[in-house]
């Protein structure tokens, strides 16, 4: 019988984070495929136990951003661990999957053999602290921001094996931590279970969708700078932004100033919101850093046409001219003209929507992908 795997995360098991949807897609597909795998969580322990400590983080929240990031990140790595501890009991052998470096860390305080060995994902972009600082909660250069990333420099390189989900990070980490070299390593992207080809409704679609949480790093705003710039050329874009958080209001207000509401809209929230895209002419995606965004992978396996920029690992998503075309983040009115231009050819946009199924099908499928993960993290 082939050793378990154990995916290990200091988050929820749902949500609709890329973090999220990657351990669901991996591990779903090990439960189909007959291998055993259990998901371990700081929720695996009792609610009576967790969910006091969590809950008072809300309440630090409102007064002290630095101080909720500390109690988030403290807390849940500790009841991570007393639950890996608890369900490595039985096994001398398995492989920890470890979701993040918090994740990571409490994995190699909770084994206690040789044959438990503890591989890391890395999901995050540049380090776990420049995601905090994204988010509005710490600085750079205060005293956890440099904590946190003496505390990945420390964890990464004691690691079994790192799988890096865009070449791009692997590189920049090695440029942080270059003690992480030795440490075997793979590069493998995020991956999804294909959704089927969506029918053609180009007669009905809206023309952009962009996906993603409302924050700064994801650049929302210069999405809506873009389709007024087209407005002035005298093309109307419409526009769908699927998603919510903190710069929700500040949108919504730009959108008013820049005279485009009308063609512009929100729909909060959205649970599956990536089965929207099949509304729409072509995905749309201006954040100024990814590592690999997974809503870019939607994007392909719908066969939807992307207009991005060229900025970490988005450019091993899909090629200049074939699947989709790349946009500057610098002038909004270039961005403008060449999306109008590209909407304005169906024969492009046909042949570019082609392209873009067949580069998920060979790149991003989860068969195809979960094999290789699967395969890296048992040998």
């Amino acid at each position: 019988m082939s050793e378990p795997i154990l995916i290990a995360t200091i988050m929820r098991p749902d949500g609709v984070t890329g973090v999220q949807t990657h351990f669901r897609a991996f591990s779903s597909y090990l439960a189909d495929h007959g291998h055993s795998t259990r998901l371990i969580t700081p929720f695996n322990l009792q609610q009576w136990q967790v969910y006091p400590v969590f809950a008072v983080r809300k309440l630090i929240d409102l007064f002290n951003g630095s101080l909720s990031v500390w109690w988030y990140r403290y807390w849940h790595a500790m009841f991570l661990k007393i639950a890996l501890q608890r369900a490595v009991t039985n096994d001398k052998s398995c492989v920890i999957y470890a979701q993040c470096p918090l994740s990571a860390d409490a994995a190699l305080r909770a084994r206690w053999s040789d044959m438990q060995r503890v591989v890391m994902v890395v999901h995050f972009n540049i380090s776990q602290a420049e995601e905090w600082v994204e988010k509005g909660k710490i600085s750079v250069g205060s005293p956890l921001f440099e904590s946190i990333r003496l505390f990945e420099s420390a964890v990464l390189p004691n690691l079994d094996g790192l799988v890096f989900v865009s070449e791009f990070m692997r590189l920049e980490l090695i440029k942080r931590i270059p003690a992480i070299e030795k440490v075997p390593f793979q590069v493998i992207p995020n991956f999804l279970r294909d959704p089927g080809l969506a029918q053609d409704s180009t007669t009905t679609a809206r023309d952009l969708i962009c996906i993603g949480t409302l924050e700064p790093r994801k650049n929302q705003h210069y999405a809506i700078e873009i389709v007024a710039a087209a407005k002035s050329i005298n093309r109307t874009l419409t526009l769908t932004i699927v998603g919510d958080g903190p710069c929700r209001s500040e949108l919504e207000l730009l959108c008013q100033q820049l005279g485009v509401s009308d063609q512009i809209k929100f729909t909060g929230f959205v649970k599956n919101g990536s089965t929207l895209l099949s509304q729409h002419r072509a995905c749309f995606h201006v954040a100024q850093i990814e590592n690999l965004p997974l809503t870019l992978i939607e994007a392909l396996a719908y066969g939807k046409p992307i207009f991005a920029p060229a900025v970490g690992g988005i450019p091993e998503v899909f090629s200049d001219e074939v699947e989709g075309k790349v946009i500057p983040l610098n002038d909004a009115k270039a961005a403008a003209q060449l999306i109008v231009a590209w909407l304005d050819s169906d024969n492009v946009m046909k042949e570019a929507g082609i392209a873009a199924r067949e580069r998920y099908l060979s790149s991003f499928e989860e068969t195809v992908i979960a094999r290789k993960l699967l395969d890296f993290l048992r040998n």
